[in-house]
């Protein structure tokens, strides 16, 4: 009766030992990942409407919108950034997105050294000049 616990453990540790190995080759070979697996993000300012919703949705608030509004009071996208050192990769901004204009990217390798790093600038556009009455 004192040996079944033992004989339990080894077991498992032959059968660890013996079996196949499950170690990944990473930086020679890239994993398989499933295609609705959450990486970085993917934004198509020529879709975005510059509305808010995915920059309210988010729950830590990594999404940044700036905007301004043409003469016929319609609004234009001049910046988008996200901090994705904040970020939780939930994808309530991708659901949220009215217009289809952000979407979950496979690239998983995010990895910064200093921590403003990690805030990526996917849209820096140039705002429209005033016409000025003169």
């Amino acid at each position: 009766m004192l040996g079944v616990g033992l004989v339990k453990g080894l077991r498992v540790t032959a059968a660890n030992l013996f079996g196949k190995a499950i170690t990944e080759q990473y930086p020679e070979r890239k994993p398989n990942l499933p295609p609705r697996s959450h990486g970085s993000f993917r934004f198509e300012p020529e879709k975005c409407n510059a509305c808010g919703v995915c920059s309210n949705s988010c729950p830590n608030n990594v999404i940044t919108v700036s905007s301004e509004r043409d003469e016929n009071k319609k609004r234009y996208l001049t910046g988008y950034q996200m901090d994705l050192g904040l970020c939780l990769f939930c994808g309530l901004c991708v659901e949220s997105c009215p217009s289809d204009a952000l979407h979950v990217d496979n690239n998983f390798e995010l990895s910064a050294y200093v921590r403003k790093d990690t805030v990526h600038v996917l849209y820096e556009g140039e705002p429209k000049k005033q016409a000025v009455n003169e």
